[in-house]
């Protein structure tokens, strides 16, 4: 693998990875033994931020007939504590050895003064914390050397201060930042049931431009408010959302995400065959 990707600036043609998988240690076996038709995988990067070991072993493997993309969740890119140098370098050196077509983390901080609350926790949508996170970013990919794509966490709180919409806070900070979008569909859908808003208003709010990459997921409803567990299959609202999404923003690799509760890998293929069939529908519409 030589050489160095990066993605594509603002105005270059959007790259499309079509549709692919997070891969998980369930199926290393299968994907090696199946090789299934799959268009990429999306590794959890901190998983193979490490010197050796099986995961590095079985994901090479895999790397050798897969595109891959790197996901990450320990970032921390809101939190007030100085940027992790050590952390930065492993995830530069693993995206030396994979060339992944783009790095993701989320918007939002996991903790302060060194401690990690496993959660990732939202923002406020204010002009201070937008300032603060736009040019952490911006270091973030200065130091990695390319961009990076930010995720809508899904969230259970809102603050008081917040002066902006959660859109409107997720363009501004990729327009500062110069920094690129994941959009996490389902998140879209938790928020807009926890929160109150219109989730389809929502995503006609997003800069189609700024868009690499969608997720779909599923997750736990408790009635009075939904989790994002990541457990389950997608239900048929989160997909006629994502239609949606793909129908105003534009086409973008989607990547179905299943952390819990992880069925068999062709149970998985099954549910991507209906991303794909949701996507055309969505794409037609797009072209007329």
């Amino acid at each position: 693998m030589a050489g160095t990707v990066t993605t594509p600036r603002i105005g270059e043609e959007r790259p499309l990875l079509g549709f692919g998988l997070g891969l998980r240690s369930d199926h290393y076996d299968s994907v090696l033994s199946e090789r299934p038709e799959v268009d990429c995988f999306e590794i959890l990067s901190e998983n193979y931020m490490v010197p050796g070991g099986k995961p590095l072993h079985y994901l090479e493997r895999i790397r050798a007939h897969y595109p891959m993309v790197m996901h990450g969740v320990s970032l921390s890119i809101g939190s007030c504590d100085p940027l992790d140098a050590g952390y930065l370098t492993q995830l530069r050196t693993l995206a030396t050895r994979l060339e992944p077509e783009w790095i993701s983390d989320h918007l939002c901080w996991t903790g302060v003064d060194g401690v990690n609350l496993h959660d990732l926790m939202p923002l406020p949508y204010t002009e201070a914390a937008l300032h603060h996170v736009a040019a952490r970013i911006a270091r973030v990919q200065e130091f990695l050397g390319r961009q990076i794509l930010i995720e809508n966490v899904s969230s259970y709180v809102d603050y008081r201060q917040s002066e902006m919409t959660e859109w409107e806070f997720i363009n501004a900070v990729a327009e500062r930042a110069d920094c690129l979008i994941l959009l996490d569909i389902n998140n879209v859908y938790v928020n807009a049931f926890n929160h109150g808003f219109d989730p389809y208003g929502f995503i006609d709010h997003i800069a189609p431009a700024r868009v690499r990459e969608y997720h779909v997921a599923g997750h736990t409803n408790e009635l009075d408010y939904i989790v994002d567990t990541h457990d389950a299959q997608v239900i048929e609202p989160v997909w006629n959302l994502y239609v949606h999404a793909v129908h105003r923003l534009g086409p973008a690799a989607t990547i179905l995400e299943r952390d819990d509760n992880i069925p068999a890998l062709h149970d998985l293929l099954t549910e991507l065959a209906h991303a794909r069939r949701a996507h055309e529908v969505a794409i037609g519409g797009f072209r007329s």
